[in-house]
């Protein structure tokens, strides 16, 4: 996971950043009414606008009918491409960039949608990576735009700015304690939402939360960045303390809890997903708390991502029922602790 690379900042808590930019092109129908040919119009158009674009990094054009089912759900899994992308394989395609930093998704649930990912908090940074792709491309592409509405968007939720933003943050603490209700509660009513660690629709794994703006017409894209920010450094504020207080208060319990899981995963022969997700949360907590000093927090960042079932097929070349991958995933733990 090429992506998880860079250092982060507030890593302890935000696991990444996400800026999503959708656009569509004037003049041709949304993807969801689109014929095959149709698509395959809207896909060179981009095509053609990529090429003249000159953007200063290498990107890999994949079709996602050109892939194999396992390949396409490793791809969701390590984030790199939403899962409504892989819903229509003969229409939908996308361009990576070398670093995994950048992805361009093509005939999604619009005809674009620029994604920027980057370990750690850095929404502004993330805004204006995806902001310079935006108008690369824009010389080469009309969007489809209105001057009272903004951009045109499928969904309506995205009309205006087209822009979602998001942080996968960490909070075992603010679960364990019971505040993550009241946190979530709070964060609806201030318009913002929270989701699985695949977006909308998908299950919170992990203690592993998704923090979102829920709208984008009738404010900037700086306005919406800041909002979100502001609020993840309260959120981050809250499980921190948290933290400290459990450790000042149960720090016997919280060592035994972490210990359990890293003998858990150090000595299980047979281990399911779900359950690889509870003991890494447990892990990860035990380093951000400093009980564990010497595993590295993104090498338990990407073996969350590695032991999900498509990117731990895709590890060992090839398919597997359900109980041979639970063996394997406790092989590899074994193996990498």
């Amino acid at each position: 996971m090429k992506w998880l690379d860079r250092e982060g900042i507030d890593e302890d808590v935000v696991v990444s950043s996400r800026v999503r930019l959708a656009r569509n092109i004037r003049d041709e129908k949304f993807p969801q009414r689109m014929s095959l040919n149709e698509s395959q119009v809207v896909t060179e158009k981009i095509l053609n606008a990529m090429e003249k674009s000159n953007l200063p990094e290498k990107y890999n054009f994949k079709r996602i009918e050109d892939l194999s089912s396992l390949e396409r759900r490793a791809y969701v899994e390590e984030h790199l491409i939403s899962p409504g992308l892989i819903e229509v394989p003969d229409k939908s395609s996308f361009f990576l960039r070398e670093d995994e930093a950048v992805t361009i998704m093509i005939n999604e649930e619009d005809h674009l949608r620029m994604q920027v990912l980057f370990p750690g908090l850095y929404l502004e940074e993330g805004w204006k990576l995806c902001s310079e792709i935006d108008d690369f491309l824009e010389k080469n592409i009309d969007y489809a735009y209105s001057e009272k509405f903004g951009y045109l968007t499928s969904c309506p939720t995205n009309v205006g700015t087209g822009m979602r933003i998001s942080c996968m943050v960490h909070l075992p603490c603010l679960v364990l304690t019971g505040y993550i209700d009241s946190l979530i509660s709070a964060l609806n009513q201030i318009g913002l939402t929270v989701r699985g660690i695949y977006g909308e629709g998908s299950q919170i794994l992990g203690n592993l939360f998704q923090i979102s703006n829920q709208t984008t017409l009738g404010e900037t894209e700086e306005e919406i960045v800041q909002k979100l920010k502001s609020v993840i450094l309260e959120v981050i504020e809250k499980e921190r303390n948290l933290r400290l207080r459990l450790l000042e208060t149960k720090k016997i319990d919280m060592e035994d809890r972490v210990f359990r899981a890293l003998g858990l995963l150090k000595y299980s022969r047979v281990i399911t997903s779900g359950e690889t997700m509870k003991l890494f949360s447990d892990i990860k907590m035990g380093i951000e708390m400093g009980i564990i000093k010497d595993i590295k927090l993104k090498d338990i960042d990407e073996l969350m991502i590695l032991c999900q079932p498509s990117s731990l097929q895709r590890y060992y070349g090839k398919d597997m029922i359900p109980e041979e991958r639970d063996v394997k995933r406790a092989e590899l733990i074994r193996e990498k602790f």
